[in-house]
C-alpha cells in the first residue's frame, strides 16, 4: 500500500502545479488588461483546465488518505 501512497502524492502534486499554471495564466490575462469578451474567451477555456487540475489534486489526495488506512 505504500505504492499507492506515493503515486498518490505524484497525482495531488501534478494537480497543484496545474492549478498553479491556471493561476499564472488567469493573471497573465489580467496584466495584459484584457477587458470584456477577450478576456471571457481566455477565461473560458482555462476554466476547464483548472477543473481538470483541480480533480487530479483531488483524487490523489484520496489515493494517499485510502493508502494510508490500508497500511
Amino acid at each position: 500500500m505504500a505504492a499507492l501512497v506515493w503515486i498518490g502524492a505524484a497525482l495531488a502534486v501534478t494537480g497543484l502545479a496545474g492549478l498553479g499554471w491556471c493561476i499564472a495564466v488567469a493573471l497573465r490575462a489580467r496584466r495584459e488588461g484584457l477587458e470584456g469578451a477577450a478576456m471571457e474567451a481566455r477565461l473560458r477555456k482555462l476554466v476547464a483546465l483548472n477543473l481538470g487540475a483541480l480533480a487530479i489534486s483531488t483524487i490523489g489526495l484520496m489515493m494517499v488518505v485510502l493508502g494510508v488506512f490500508l497500511t
